[in-house]
């Protein structure tokens, strides 16, 4: 049985930094275990729907296309925006269909990198921020 998660939006936004948000997020769990126990053909059968599609647009444009709609986390154009809902949803509220699947208070966008480690509490999988570059710190003989 799932334990009762009550986060926000709302909330989440008034943490100023990626560090902040992530630990307000982070669930510390294990493969499988809160959501679907192995049940994944019926998240894939809502993640691959018209309604989700729409949905996600919706929260990437809301979230600007950063990671945990922090600003000095822009996500790449190449790489894949996940949306992660803050209140993980179960079968139960997709075999009901939960108004908390498409609630805009209950998702941020991420990346799977981030995803992974707000499911798992794997802080090492979250990306280091870049290195501030200086002229010629990378030439050895000058």
């Amino acid at each position: 049985m799932m334990k009762t998660i009550n986060r926000s939006y709302s909330e989440l936004i008034k943490l100023p930094t990626f560090e902040e948000r992530f630990n307000y997020l982070k669930l510390g769990g294990t493969v499988g275990e809160f959501t679907f126990n192995g049940h994944r053909a019926l998240n894939q059968a809502l993640y691959r729907s018209p309604e989700w599609r729409s949905f996600r647009r919706e929260v990437a444009i809301r979230d600007d296309g950063c990671d945990l709609g922090c600003s000095d986390h822009r996500i790449a154009g190449n790489t894949k925006i996940i949306v992660h809902h803050l209140n993980p949803i179960t079968i139960e509220d997709i075999a009901n269909g939960s108004p908390a699947i498409f609630d805009m208070e209950n998702v941020i966008t991420t990346i799977m990198r981030t995803h992974q480690a707000i499911h798992y509490g794997d802080e090492t999988l979250l990306i280091d921020k870049p290195i501030v570059r200086t002229k010629n710190d990378t030439c050895p003989w000058r």
